[in-house]
């Protein structure tokens, strides 16, 4: 009989933040890894530079790079970890969130393709397909959120990809993964998702089947809302295709921002397991106060895709988007008197933060305009940060009292 050997076992997410891509000791025995600030790198002699070349053009050249706009050390060893965390071959990290989508969406796009996005999406995303995309031949058709039978109306023959957030931005709409990736193998159509409110810990795409998974890690990644950054989770094929137009736009992550990024990734797990506790019991109360209309957090049984996301996510973020009663003025009393969560735009930082969408991200629009793409005047978004649980319900409870 042959001696029986078991398989490796696969490290758990957290062990992966902590630890995955990393390879050997780090430059003066150093636990992190040192930041390689440099724009240029240099070559030995003419053969040095001759055989990087050779190995660069058979795919063979690994780290080693000639200029900062083609790779960099701390670069890579994020991206390798956001891969091992998110179960993709590879990662290309950008300089922002907006950097991954544009750059993605230019490298797999043409002039005369069609796409269609769900209307929940980030709006300078649906901003960058209606407006810019159009000016160069690419059509956008919009369709209701999680509504993978209308993505599927939307289907043309010139149609190139199907594009979605899940959760999506601000009513936390959750879609069939495993229907958005067979629609798109069925029409041999690539398939997106923006899955910066999930997380790699609490939904990952690419296991259901989608081609694409596209991450804000300016948000929960990075975790402490002190760096900009991008993310693009596929296979090897996909993302070379998406390299290659970034090295010409350069849009690249500089390392400094790199560096912040994987430290703050290492902690992800924690902070993580503490936002979806603070989402679930901040969402729960919400739904039993009076002063409270509606409460959107898939969490809760009353949201539409509750099922849904019970079925896909581990977990189900620290994102709470309600309606107070009342009309604008009763929200922003409301804002105005909590006193943990700051006012800004964004989330998944360790601090909570709070917003009106239509005072913050859709401030421009008229109110004819804001409330067709579904924003109403009552809505509040509140993105939860590490805080006790305890404090942020009495916060909001003294808040709330107000209306």
């Amino acid at each position: 009989m042959g001696t029986m050997t078991n398989p490796p076992v696969q490290p758990g997410s957290s062990t992966r933040a902590v630890h995955a891509g990393t390879s050997g000791p780090h430059a003066h025995n150093a636990i992190v890894q040192p930041v390689v600030q440099s724009a240029t790198y240099t070559f030995a002699d003419t053969q040095d530079l001759t055989q990087h070349q050779q190995a660069s053009l058979l795919g063979q050249a690994g780290d080693r790079v000639d200029y900062g706009r083609y790779g960099n050390a701390t670069v890579a060893q994020v991206e390798r970890r956001l891969a091992a965390l998110e179960g993709s071959a590879e990662c290309v990290l950008f300089a922002s969130g907006m950097a991954a989508v544009t750059t993605t969406l230019l490298a797999l796009l043409g002039s005369g393709a069609h796409m269609v996005i769900t209307d929940d999406s980030y709006r300078r995303t649906r901003q960058f397909c209606l407006t810019f995309l159009n000016r160069f031949g690419v059509e956008t058709s919009v369709v209701p959120a999680a509504d993978v039978g209308a993505l599927a109306a939307a289907i043309r023959p010139n149609t190139r990809m199907l594009v979605s957030e899940s959760p999506t931005n601000p009513y936390l709409r959750c879609l069939d993964l495993n229907a958005f990736a067979a629609l798109g193998k069925k029409h041999n159509i690539y398939t997106l998702i923006d899955s910066t409110f999930a997380t790699p810990l609490n939904c990952r795409p690419l296991e259901h089947g989608v081609d694409l998974v596209i991450h804000s890690a300016t948000k929960y990644l990075g975790g402490h809302n002190d760096l900009l950054a991008g993310a693009l989770c596929a296979s090897a094929q996909l993302t070379g295709i998406v390299r290659q137009l970034q090295f010409l736009l350069g849009g690249v992550l500089d390392p400094q921002q790199a560096f912040l990024l994987g430290r703050g990734m290492k902690t992800l797990a924690l902070r993580v397991e503490r936002q979806n506790e603070n989402g679930q019991r901040v969402a729960e109360f919400l739904a039993t106060h009076p002063a409270v209309e509606r409460v959107w957090y898939p969490g809760l049984a009353t949201h539409p895709d509750h099922n849904t996301a019970r079925a896909q996510m581990c977990g189900f973020g620290g994102v709470v988007s309600f309606e107070v009663r009342g009309d604008l003025a009763a929200a922003s009393r409301v804002v105005d008197r909590v006193q943990i969560p700051l006012i800004a735009p964004s989330l998944g930082g360790v601090e909570s933060l709070i917003e009106q969408p239509a005072l913050m991200s859709f401030f421009e629009l008229d109110t004819a305009e804001r409330l067709a793409v579904g924003i109403k005047d009552n809505l509040i978004r509140l993105a939860l940060g590490i805080e006790d649980t305890a404090d942020l319900i009495a916060d909001l409870q003294r808040a709330l009292a107000s209306t």
